[in-house]
């Protein structure tokens, strides 16, 4: 699903009062505030969906897989996903679907 994707399904859920464009603008913002409340350091909890999180990753040795030589991995934060348990009973029996 790509986010044209999303904003029709929006746009289809509201119903003919609001146009797509609109709920473009809608779905942006609301990716805009995620990402800044990530930036910030900030827990996302949507209720019934998940959590975004921001987890720290420790510096590691890593190897070059093409010379075999060691590569100092610097420690890092990185955005994390953890699905709500009505989200992962949703999905548990569907079929994942083959790259486009």
């Amino acid at each position: 699903m790509t986010k044209a994707d999303l904003v029709e399904q929006v746009a289809d859920a509201i119903g003919p009062g609001v146009t797509k464009k609109d709920c473009a603008l809608v779905v942006d913002g609301f990716l805009n505030a995620v990402k800044e409340a990530l930036a910030e350091g900030e827990n996302i909890e949507i209720r019934g969906f998940g959590t975004f999180k921001i987890r720290k990753r420790k510096s590691r040795v890593a190897r070059n897989p093409r010379t075999g030589d060691e590569v100092q991995v610097p420690a890092r934060s990185v955005p994390v996903f953890k699905p709500s348990k009505h989200l992962r009973a949703r999905v548990e029996d569907v079929e994942p679907q083959k790259a486009r």
